[in-house]
């Protein structure tokens, strides 16, 4: 995807502003700023970023700092090198890629015996050596593996109507091993859904970007930086450096307008679009105060969530992991990442818990204990840490299932768009209602930069 250039319109008297500053907020807000139009930020919180954003804790400290303990993230996130348009526009704010991230070849281990591990050749003989080498499997679930998944390449990565993950794994007869130490880690990380629920088809459209792209695309990118300086700290100051404006602590709510300009709350400001960047459920309550937009607020209102816990253990310094990840099957705890590793942060180790579970019924004292004494069985780290924080975001992601119904950019009001991870997103460019991408990072700039372009085709008077 590519901006409109400034060159094309008449900007000088349009002013957008975004309600949100999450990161389909601020990739529709560089994308519009790039295009010469005058943007206002509004974000509730103190910290850009909405549901991937730097948290404050002065109660979990880091061996590495001395004045003051170092952020954690409210939430652990992977990136891929097939996310082309996270990484395009943290390019375009001036971040350094190699500074940002710890890459490295796709290699996923799942504990205790599972290794698929992509070595550095070009696509697509790094997807075929991987699969043929993947450790922790017999013969009969290694060639399951390659038959599923390149029957999926064959078919172009396209099921004729969408089902759940695990009616489609039943229908692929992959093994119940391979299942358990494969396909259940992999949805989880990449839809936040268990398999009885999750969508097979959005599932084999990450895999079609990552798996099915080139070499680079599957490769694994950690952050090296929190979710607030990743992309939506940088994007703000791109947005200012264009005369662009960032409202933090500022709650929009009520929005009112039409054809002839929109308003904020009581303020006077005149805009002449605005995009609506903040949850489902968020979204809604803004939208059902405007009568053409109440039916689509009252479908928000139901969204389906899933929820997301984080568990920060900070052990001793000298604690690390054999490798910057590692997944654990048939466990509360699902991916563990060394902090130490990436952030500097020695002995801190994240545990990620994704969708709901049998963990949902822990308190957080119980769930970290529980996930200490996992650790300790599974991965030999000490069984006592110095200090432990939970994390839970009760609407993470929304749930992916099959043949969700998302809404499209625009709404029933000109002037009026929506963004983020939930939106059809680049779906609704091929006139289907369907999103491609699940609740990720990369979804949610897609969607972000897709509301941005609707607004710049409206104004310059082009229908999509």
């Amino acid at each position: 995807m590519t901006a409109l250039n400034p060159s094309q319109l008449n900007p000088s008297s349009k002013c957008v502003a975004i309600i949100g500053g999450g990161y389909a907020g601020m990739a529709a807000a560089v994308e519009l700023a790039a295009a010469g139009i005058q943007v206002t930020v509004f974000e509730a919180g103190k910290v850009l970023g909405g549901r991937a954003r730097r948290v404050e804790r002065a109660s979990l400290s880091s061996h590495t700092t001395v004045n003051k303990p170092a952020p954690l993230d409210n939430g652990q996130h992977l990136v891929i090198g097939a996310y082309s348009e996270l990484l395009r526009l943290m390019k375009q704010c001036g971040v350094d890629l190699d500074a940002a991230f710890l890459r490295q070849p796709m290699r996923l281990q799942v504990e205790p015996d599972f290794l698929l591990e992509c070595p550095r050749l070009p696509a697509p003989l790094h997807l075929a050596v991987g699969l043929f080498r993947a450790k922790g499997l017999s013969w009969r679930e290694r060639w399951a593996l390659i038959r599923a998944i390149q029957g999926a390449k064959w078919r172009g990565w396209q099921l004729r109507h969408d089902m759940t993950v695990a009616e489609w794994l039943q229908a692929q007869r992959q093994p119940d091993g391979l299942i358990s130490r494969f396909w259940a880690p992999l949805t989880l990380a990449a839809l936040n859904t268990p398999l009885e629920l999750a969508s097979a088809q959005v599932l084999l459209n990450v895999l079609r970007d990552s798996l099915g792209g080139r070499r680079a695309a599957s490769d694994l990118m950690l952050p090296q930086l929190d979710f607030t300086e990743l992309f939506p700290a940088p994007a703000a100051e791109y947005l200012k450096k264009l005369g662009g404006y960032i409202r933090l602590g500022q709650r929009v709510k009520a929005i009112d307008g039409n054809t002839g300009g929109w308003y904020l709350d009581d303020d006077d400001q005149r805009f002449d679009a605005v995009i609506v960047a903040t949850a489902p459920h968020q979204t809604a309550k803004l939208l059902a105060e405007v009568e053409q937009t109440r039916v689509l607020a009252q479908q928000l209102a139901a969204w389906p969530y899933q929820p997301i816990v984080t568990v920060y253990l900070q052990y001793e310094a000298d604690v690390k992991l054999s490798q910057p990840m590692l997944g654990l099957s048939d466990s509360f705890s699902q991916w563990v990442f060394d902090r130490g590793v990436t952030h500097d942060c020695a002995g801190l180790i994240a545990v990620v818990i994704s969708a709901q579970g049998l963990h949902s019924g822990l308190s957080h004292d119980e769930l970290a204990l529980a996930v200490q004494a996992e650790l300790h069985l599974r991965l030999g780290l000490p069984d006592l840490v110095l200090q432990q924080q939970v994390i839970t975001e009760k609407r993470a992601t929304f749930a992916c299932t099959p043949d969700l119904v998302r809404p499209d950019h625009r709404t029933e009001i000109t002037g009026l768009y929506l963004a983020g991870d939930y939106t059809a997103g680049l779906a609704s460019m091929k006139g289907a209602s369907r999103g491609e991408y699940p609740a990720t990072l990369e979804g949610a700039v897609r969607s972000g930069v897709k509301a941005a372009q609707a607004v710049l085709k409206d104004f310059k008077g082009i229908a999509l």
